[in-house]
C-alpha cells in the first residue's frame, strides 16, 4: 500500500529546505540526497515502493528549487551541505541510525556526512556517485576520465547561468541526454524540472556546487603525475558505516575508474553493477534500484 507524501518546509540550522517525507516516522528512515541538475523529485517512486517498510526523507538540498540559496561560494562546500543532511537526521530519527542513499552530488554529501559523522548511520547507499578520494585519483590518472569530466569546467564559469538557463534551460536539457537516455522522461516530468530549475537563484546555487568542489578537473593532455591527490588519506575520510555503491555501468560521466580504488577507504563495501542502465539509473529503473536497497538493509547483498 502507498504510504501518503507529505512536504513541508523545515529549518536546519540557518537554512530552510523543502522535504518529501512518505511513510511511518516509526520506521526506520531513509534518507535520500539528489545530485545536479536533480531535485527531490527524482526519488518518488523509489519512496513509493520503500515507504511500506521505512519512513522515506528526501529534501531540496540547498541551492534547489525553493530551499535556502545562500549567497557566496563558500556557503556551497561539501561540509556544510552535509550539515544540513546531519541536522535532518537528528531532528527526524533522533533515538535510531538510519541509512544514508546519495546519487551524482547527493553522493558526494553522502559520503561527507558518512564519514563526519558514521555513529548516525547504519548503512550508506551511493547511487552512480563518487568518493572524492577514488575520484581525484581517477582525474589524475585517467585521460577518459579526464575527458569525460570537461563539462564541469562548462559549469564552474562565470557565464554559466545565461548560457544554461537560454531557451527554456535548453542547453541544460542537453547536458542531461549526453549523459542518459531520457526515454524515461514523460513531459509532465519535464516541466517538474523546468519548475526546480526556475526559482531566482536556484540556478546559481546549483552552479555553485560545482565552483565549491575543491576537486581538480585537469585539461586533456595536461601533464598531472606531479599533482598529488589532496583526498589520498584513507584513514581522515574512511567510510566505516556498511556501504553499497550500485553503478549503472554505461555512465558516460563517471567511468568505472572512479570507483576502482573505492574499497581502499572502506571498512565493509559491497558493489552491484548494473550492465543496462547509465547514470540515471534511479530514472530509468527504479525498481530494480528499491529492490536492490531492500536487499542490502536485509544482509541479502553478498
Amino acid at each position: 500500500m502507498i504510504q501518503p507524501l507529505h512536504q513541508a518546509m523545515m529549518s536546519i540550522g540557518d537554512v530552510t529546505l523543502n522535504v518529501r517525507r512518505q511513510g511511518d516516522p516509526a520506521n526506520p528512515m531513509i534518507l535520500f540526497l539528489h545530485g545536479f541538475p536533480e531535485y527531490s523529485g527524482m526519488w518518488a517512486r523509489l519512496m513509493e515502493m520503500l515507504s511500506d517498510r521505512f519512513f522515506c526523507v528526501a529534501p531540496d538540498q540547498r541551492g534547489y528549487a525553493t530551499s535556502s540559496k545562500p549567497e557566496g561560494v563558500e556557503n556551497y562546500a561539501a561540509g556544510k551541505i552535509a550539515g544540513d543532511a546531519i541536522g535532518l537526521i537528528e531532528q527526524l530519527s533522533p533515538e535510531q541510525p538510519v541509512y544514508l542513499v546519495g546519487h551524482d552530488w547527493g553522493a558526494s554529501v553522502a559520503y561527507a556526512a558518512a564519514i563526519m559523522r558514521p555513529d548516525l548511520l547504519q548503512g550508506l547507499i551511493i547511487v552512480n556517485g563518487v568518493h572524492a578520494g577514488p575520484f581525484q585519483h581517477a582525474l589524475l590518472t585517467d585521460p577518459a576520465q579526464v575527458q569525460a569530466s570537461q563539462y564541469m569546467h562548462k559549469l564552474r564559469a562565470p557565464e554559466a547561468e545565461g548560457r544554461f538557463s537560454a531557451d527554456g534551460f535548453a542547453l541544460l536539457f542537453k547536458m542531461f541526454a549526453a549523459f542518459s537516455d531520457l526515454s524515461w522522461m514523460t513531459e509532465d516530468e519535464r516541466q517538474s524540472y523546468v519548475e526546480a530549475w526556475s526559482p531566482p537563484g536556484a540556478l546559481t546555487g546549483m552552479l555553485n556546487w560545482y565552483r565549491a568542489s575543491p576537486v581538480y578537473v585537469p585539461t586533456p593532455g595536461e601533464d598531472t603525475l606531479a599533482r598529488e591527490n589532496p583526498f589520498s588519506d584513507t584513514a581522515k575520510l574512511r567510510v566505516r558505516p556498511r556501504h553499497l555503491l550500485i553503478w549503472g555501468q554505461r555512465d558516460a560521466a563517471l567511468l568505472p575508474s572512479c570507483y576502482a580504488r573505492l574499497g581502499e577507504y572502506c571498512d565493509d563495501l559491497k558493489v552491484v553493477e548494473i550492465a543496462d542502465a547509465d547514470h540515471w539509473v534511479v530514472n530509468a529503473k527504479p525498481d530494480l534500484v528499491a529492490e536492490t536497497i531492500r536487499s542490502f538493509i536485509d544482509g541479502q547483498v553478498s
